[in-house]
C-alpha cells in the first residue's frame, strides 16, 4: 500500500476530529460508568477522534442527589477515573470526563482532562443552578473564581481551576476551553474569557435534563456562543439511562463552528453513541483575524491570554493509513446557495430586494427619468432587467421609463437576440434595437485590424471594440434620455476580471448585480417564478433564459465566414465562457473560500474535491437540474484553481479598483475596494501559485 499523501489528510489542513459522546450509565456505579466511557473511547479512537467531550459527572452519574456526598462514591469515583486514565494510555482521543472531586473540604463539579495515560488538569462548575428541578449548591461548591490551584485527580497532583486553556503542541488546532452544563447558560459565560484567551474549541459537558422545547434552547446557544466566540463548540448532554425519579435525559450531542451545525446526535437513543465532525481550527484563527471586534473583547477583558495557564501535552496523533481520510463535516458545493429549502427562499428574497430597494435609493437619489439598460437575452442582463421592472414597480412608476436595449454583434445568436426582445415586450419595458455592426467594422477599419481585410481573426482587440461600443452607446443613450446606466455583471466576472475594462461591460453608473455570484443568479431567477412575481409568458421566457449557455457572443461561430451578417441559432455552437475560462461553479467555490475566509490554495483544492468528487454524494439545492449536475477530480480543480489565482491575484485588481457602485448581497462578501475587498493592482499570484504546487499531491504526468 502507498503512503498516503499528506494532502489527504485534513490535520494538514488545519482540521481537527471531536466527538460528543453519550455512553451507557449505570446509575451511581462509577466501575461500570468508567467501561462505558471506554467502550466509546475505543471506538473514537478507531475513527481517529482527537477530542471526546462525554457528560457531566458521568462517572458518577448526575441524577443521584445525596449520594455524591459519600465517602464510598468519592473512593468509587477515584478509582474509576484511574481505570480510564490507564486503560486510555494508548488511545489517541483526549477524553474530557465529568465527575464528582474533593477538596479542601468541598465538593466540586468537574471536568478532568484525560489524555495518554495521565490527567491533564481538572476544570470545576463555574456556576450552579439551584433552580426548578436543580439542587446543586446542596452538593457543591462553586468554582468560579479558582485560578492558579491544584488538586488530587487520579492519583496524581494536577492543575485546578477555571484558568485553564489546554493545547496539543503537535497538533496545531487542538487547542481548547471547558466548561460544565450551566456555565453556557450564564449572561457570562466562562467560555466567552476561553476564547479570548486564545482557546480555538469550547467544549460543554452536561447533565441537562429534558423538557418540550429545550433541546432548541441548547441548539441555540451552542449557536450564538460559536459564532459569539468565533470558535467551535462541542455539546454532550446525558442520556438515557440516569434516574428518572423526576426527570428525562434525551443525550442530545451538538457540534457547532462559527454558529454553523456540523452534526447533532440522534436524540433519545437507547445505545450508547457519539456523533463526530471535523472542525477547521484554522478558519476559526482567521476568522479572529479578520475580525478586529474580536481583539478589542480580548483588549477590553484585559487580555485573558495574560491570565490563564496554558497545559501544553503531546497529542501523538497517529498518521493515516488509508489513501483518504474522509473529511466529516458538511461541505457546500455552491457556498453561495444553500441546499435547504427554506434557507435559499430566504435567501434570495433577501438578495432580490437588497438589490431592488438599492437600485430605488440611487434612483431618487440621482433624480433619473430613464434607467438605461443593455439586454442581452443571457443571465446576468436578465437578470438586472427584472430588478429593474420591481424597483419601478415599487416606486409606482410605469415600466416604460426603462429603455432596453439589444444590441447584436458579429456573433448574437437568434435565440438570444429574440430572449431578449420577449423579455422586454413581457415586462413592458421600451426595447429597442441598435446593431453595433457597422460602427464596429468603421472602427475595426479605422483601426486597420485584419478583419476588416476580410480575414478571420477574432483577438481581444475584435471582441473589445464590440463590448466597448456597447457600452458606449449606452452612456450616450443616458445622456441622452436622463437617465442612468445600470450594470449587469456580476461577482463572479469582477473576480476572474471577465470584463471588458472602462468603456466595456465592467463600467456603469449603478451595478445591482456587482455583489451577486454567478451560481445565485439562477437561483435568483427561478425564485422570481417560484413566488409568482411575474406573469405566466414572462415566466415561460426567464426559464428559457436559463436553459442558455453562458457566452460573450463576441466571436462568430463559423470561421470560415468572417464577415456574417448573422451569428448561429445553434446553442452548442455558441462561444462558451466556461469552455473557455472553466466551470463557475468551481470558481464561486473558490472565491468564497479565498476573499471570503482567506483559506491557502492547496486547503481550497482539498474542500473542492471533497464537494465536487461525487455528484452523488451531499446535498444539492432545490431545483438544481438533474442533468447539470457535475462532478470534478482533483486534477481538473487543480487546472481551474490556477487558473482562478492567475486572474483574481495576477491582473484583475485594476478593474475591480474602479468599479462602480452597487449594494453588497451575500455575507460571503463582495469586491468593492471601497468595503470588502482592498488589494494591489500590481500584485502578483505567484506565492498562491507555488503553495498550490508544492502541496497537492503530483499530477499523473508529472509522475
Amino acid at each position: 500500500m502507498s503512503t498516503p499523501h499528506p494532502f489527504h489528510d485534513p490535520a494538514t489542513h488545519g482540521f481537527v476530529r471531536v466527538a460528543a459522546a453519550t455512553p451507557g450509565v449505570a446509575v451511581g456505579d462509577p466501575e461500570c460508568n468508567a467501561g462505558f466511557h471506554l467502550d466509546l473511547a475505543r471506538r473514537a479512537h478507531d475513527e481517529g477522534v482527537d477530542l471526546v467531550v462525554y457528560p457531566e459527572l458521568g462517572l458518577s452519574s448526575y441524577a443521584v442527589d445525596d449520594l455524591h456526598l459519600q465517602g464510598g462514591m468519592h473512593v468509587a469515583v477515584d478509582r474509576a477515573l484511574r481505570r480510564v486514565v490507564e486503560e486510555s494510555a494508548e488511545l489517541q482521543p483526549v477524553l474530557l470526563v465529568g465527575l464528582p472531586l474533593p477538596r479542601n473540604g468541598r465538593l466540586y463539579n468537574c471536568a478532568a482532562v484525560v489524555a495518554h495515560g495521565r490527567v491533564l488538569g481538572v476544570v470545576p462548575k463555574s456556576y450552579l443552578p439551584n433552580y426548578r428541578e436543580y439542587y446543586e449548591k446542596r452538593w457543591f461548591a462553586p468554582g468560579a473564581g479558582i485560578v492558579g490551584a491544584e488538586i488530587e485527580a487520579g492519583g496524581e497532583t494536577v492543575p485546578f481551576g477555571t484558568d485553564l486553556r489546554f493545547v496539543a503542541g503537535d497538533h496545531d488546532g487542538l487547542d481548547f476551553h471547558v466548561e460544565i452544563c450551566e456555565d453556557y447558560w450564564a449572561a457570562t459565560p466562562p467560555s466567552s474569557i476561553g476564547a479570548l484567551a486564545g482557546a480555538l474549541i469550547c467544549t460543554n459537558l452536561s447533565a441537562s435534563n429534558i423538557v418540550i422545547g429545550k433541546a432548541r434552547d441548547r441548539a441555540l446557544l451552542c449557536a450564538s456562543q460559536s459564532m459569539r466566540t468565533q470558535s467551535a463548540y462541542v455539546y454532550s448532554a446525558a442520556g438515557p439511562g440516569e434516574s428518572t425519579t423526576d426527570l428525562a435525559w434525551d443525550g442530545q450531542g451538538l457540534i457547532y463552528e462559527l454558529g454553523e451545525e456540523l452534526a447533532h446526535s440522534d436524540r433519545f437513543a437507547m445505545e450508547p453513541d457519539m456523533v463526530v465532525a471535523d472542525v477547521d481550527a484554522a478558519r476559526i484563527r482567521l476568522e479572529r483575524m479578520r475580525n478586529g471586534t474580536f481583539n478589542d473583547a480580548a483588549v477590553a477583558a484585559g487580555h485573558p491570554e495574560e491570565r490563564f495557564r496554558v497545559v501544553t501535552f503531546d497529542h501523538a496523533r497517529r498518521a493515516p493509513t488509508e489513501e483518504v481520510t474522509p473529511l466529516l463535516r458538511p461541505l457546500a458545493r455552491f457556498p453561495f446557495v444553500p441546499d435547504e429549502p427554506e434557507r435559499l427562499d430566504q435567501d434570495c428574497y433577501e438578495a432580490f430586494n437588497i438589490q431592488v430597494e438599492g437600485l430605488v435609493t440611487r434612483f431618487r437619489a440621482i433624480k433619473a427619468e430613464h434607467v438605461v439598460i443593455g439586454v442581452s437575452g443571457g443571465l446576468d442582463s436578465t437578470h438586472a432587467l427584472i430588478v429593474a421592472a420591481k424597483a419601478f414597480d415599487r416606486m409606482g412608476l410605469d415600466r416604460s421609463g426603462i429603455l432596453g436595449y439589444t444590441m447584436p454583434g458579429f456573433a448574437t445568436s437568434d435565440s438570444t437576440k429574440s430572449n431578449a426582445w420577449a423579455l422586454m415586450e413581457a415586462l413592458g419595458v421600451t426595447g429597442q434595437e441598435i446593431d453595433i455592426r457597422p460602427a464596429a467594422r468603421q472602427m475595426l477599419a479605422d483601426m486597420d485590424h485584419p478583419f476588416a481585410s476580410g480575414e478571420p481573426v477574432y483577438d481581444i482587440a475584435f471582441e473589445n471594440v464590440q463590448a466597448g461600443l456597447r457600452t458606449d452607446y449606452l452612456f450616450r443613450l443616458a445622456n441622452d434620455n436622463r437617465g442612468f446606466v445600470l450594470g449587469t455583471g456580476d461577482l463572479s466576472e469582477l473576480a476572474l476580471g471577465w470584463c471588458t475594462y472602462g468603456v466595456g461591460d465592467q463600467m456603469s453608473h449603478y451595478n445591482v448585480n456587482s455583489g451577486v455570484p454567478k451560481t445565485l443568479i439562477q437561483h435568483l431567477i427561478r425564485w422570481t417564478v417560484r413566488t409568482d412575481q411575474w406573469d405566466p409568458e414572462t415566466d415561460r421566457i426567464l426559464l428559457s433564459i436559463l436553459e442558455t449557455v453562458i457566452s460573450p457572443e463576441l466571436v462568430p461561430s463559423h470561421e470560415d465566414l468572417p464577415n456574417e451578417e448573422a451569428g448561429s441559432d445553434d446553442p452548442a455552437e455558441i462561444q462558451s465562457t466556461e469552455d473557455q475560462i472553466g466551470p463557475y461553479e468551481l470558481h464561486d467555490f473558490f472565491l468564497h473560500h479565498i476573499a471570503r475566509q482567506g483559506l491557502a490554495p492547496s486547503k481550497v483544492a482539498f474542500l473542492a474535491w471533497h464537494a465536487w468528487r461525487d455528484a452523488d454524494a451531499g446535498r444539492w439545492p432545490e431545483g438544481f437540474p438533474e442533468d447539470k449536475r457535475n462532478a470534478y477530480d482533483l486534477d481538473i480543480i487543480r487546472q481551474w484553481l490556477r487558473e482562478f489565482l492567475w486572474r483574481f491575484f495576477g491582473f484583475s485588481q485594476f478593474k475591480r479598483s474602479a468599479m462602480p457602485n452597487g449594494p453588497k448581497v451575500s455575507g460571503g462578501g463582495a469586491l468593492s475596494p471601497r468595503g470588502d475587498w482592498r488589494a494591489p493592482s500590481d500584485g502578483t499570484a505567484t506565492p498562491f501559485l507555488d503553495e498550490l504546487d508544492r502541496n497537492l499531491p503530483p499530477a499523473p504526468d508529472q509522475g
